[in-house]
């Protein structure tokens, strides 16, 4: 397999940025509403973000110095001055509309307009929200960070999280953020970005409710296979027991392991089996999976 290895020092920051932002994704996009010593209100989006602490409650987003000339965006002067901030979630109902807020307008232009976007005032915080988000973060600026002084060097805006709004209608019926309601947008590189809803939405179990049995632990033959990926082999190992010989012997007397076992060619047989195995996984039955590998051990 072939591999391009790139010193960073070596290439252009602009050539850098764009390998960056194409390999570190998807990223959230913060959409920061701030205002100025004059109260003139700034609206703009940000993809170096994230959140970094529940207690406390701790988002970071970095305004980078633009690399073409190495001049600061209106945010990061604006929260030096106030420091407060009103970081917006942006979902596919306002993508392109924030796409917009991101136009480079001279100091003192309100981006809400802009952008067609409305303005709500905040409850702790001057700056205010986004109406059409789905949630908003009112938060104070804790700290800023400069990174360097060069083109291209981030300014961490550590912002603690001082009031949360949430639009009920992004809520499911326990009363918690439905992922699939709230249809979230993320960057990509260059002018990509990627939606979550739909098909591009999976569930994974989570390791931490249970101490797996680990790849290493599944039969010998399923490390040779040409149907079983390594996100199977993943689902596979995060199982808590290997299958007894009861639930084994239960499979290997079934109609279709039988029809499987009798095929003649050794590698036609293993495929079939991890065919057959790989519809269990693909079907949420990963412990009847197991069952029916290790059928083959």
């Amino acid at each position: 397999m072939a591999t391009k290895t790139i010193d960073p020092k070596t290439i252009k920051t602009s050539e850098l940025h764009q390998i960056l932002l194409s390999a570190v994704a998807p990223r959230p996009i913060a959409l920061a509403s701030t205002i100025d010593a004059n109260g003139h209100v700034n609206l703009s989006p940000f993809s170096f973000f994230n959140v970094f602490s529940a207690n406390p409650p701790i988002l970071i987003f970095s305004p980078a110095r633009r690399g073409r000339d190495n001049t600061v965006k209106h945010t990061y002067e604006n929260v030096k001055v106030v420091n407060e901030v009103v970081i917006n979630i942006v979902n596919h109902s306002i993508v392109e509309q924030t796409s917009l807020s991101s136009t480079e307008y001279t100091k003192g232009v309100n981006e809400f307009k802009k952008a067609g976007l409305t303005e709500i005032p905040s409850e702790i915080v001057k700056p205010p929200r986004v109406v059409e988000s789905p949630v908003s973060f009112e938060c104070t600026v804790q700290k800023v960070i400069e990174l360097g002084q060069e083109g291209g060097a981030g300014n961490l805006v550590i912002s603690k999280i001082e009031c949360i709004h949430i639009q009920e209608q992004y809520l499911n019926g326990k009363g918690s953020l439905d992922t699939q309601k709230l249809d979230l947008v993320a960057r990509m590189g260059e002018s990509w970005y990627c939606r979550a809803s739909g098909d591009a939405l999976f569930e994974i179990p989570k390791p931490i409710f249970n101490k797996g049995i680990g790849v290493d632990n599944l039969p010998a033959h399923v490390f040779k296979s040409n149907i079983l990926s390594g996100n199977n082999l993943g689902r596979l190992g995060n199982l808590e027991h290997i299958p007894t010989v009861s639930q084994i012997e239960k499979h290997k007397n079934s109609e279709d392991i039988q029809r499987i076992f009798q095929i003649e060619d050794s590698a036609v047989r293993q495929n079939e089996l991890h065919k057959y195995a790989q519809g269990f996984i693909n079907n949420n039955e990963t412990e009847t999976a197991l069952e029916v590998l290790f059928c083959m051990n």
